[in-house]
Parts: C-alpha cells; structure tokens; sequence
C-alpha cells in the first residue's frame, strides 16, 4: 500500500517502496487553469530535495515544480509531452510527471499528510 505525502507547493507523492510518483495536486492544477506544456526531469537525474525539477505552464502562468524528496529520478511520464491536459483531467492519476528512488527517506517527515494539506488548502480558498 503507498502513502501519499504533499508540500506546500501543492505537489503530492505518492511512495511505495523505495519509489515515489510526484505531480501536483488537484488544487494546483485548479489555480493553474488548462495546462498546455510540462517539461519533465530525464531518467537518471539526481535531485535534492527542494531542487527545481520540473516546469508546468498553463494558460495563466508558468511554474517550477520543486524535488519534493532527495533521489534519482527513474522515469517521466512522457505521455504528458503529448498530452498535457492529463494534469487537468487526473492530476493524481494518469497525470503524474515523474518516478523517484528515494535516497534519504528521513525527509518525508517533513512533508505533510493529506489531512495537514487540506488544512494548508482550506486557508488557501
């Protein structure tokens, strides 16, 4: 069974393992609008954690998407290259950017569970 951790930048992984899936939340995307590029991390790139990682524009902005752990990145989903309105339709879902092995998984402590990010959220709106 994995466990879901979330940032303050409203992103999410979900970790299984020593393998976490990051993308962000249903909230970001709702605040980004229509999502229409994603430029993803390559497979084999090692981050810190709070690292920039990735960027995702949308109709209304452009954002960087921050490591939300320490590790090597495994793989992208490359299928946002081509569709990147998956983000809009499944953010927590199909719509995931990137696969990472987790180096120190210590840092997870200092990521929140889904109840303290929807407390973050709920102040948000």
């Amino acid at each position: 069974m994995s466990a879901i951790y979330y940032t303050e930048e409203h992103e999410w992984l979900s970790v299984e393992g020593d393998i976490g899936t990051c993308g962000i939340t249903e909230f970001a995307q709702e605040q980004l609008g229509d999502i229409v590029y994603v430029e993803l991390p390559e497979a084999g790139r090692t981050v810190a954690q709070n690292d920039e990682i990735a960027v995702v524009e949308s109709v209304k902005a452009a954002s960087e998407l921050y490591a939300p752990i320490s590790g090597e990145v495994t793989e992208s989903n490359d299928e946002l290259a081509d569709d990147p309105a998956k983000v809009n339709a499944d953010a927590m879902g199909e719509g995931w950017f990137f696969k990472i092995r987790l180096s120190d998984p210590a840092e997870l402590e200092s990521m929140m569970d889904a109840e303290a990010y929807a407390a973050l959220v709920a102040g948000k709106s």
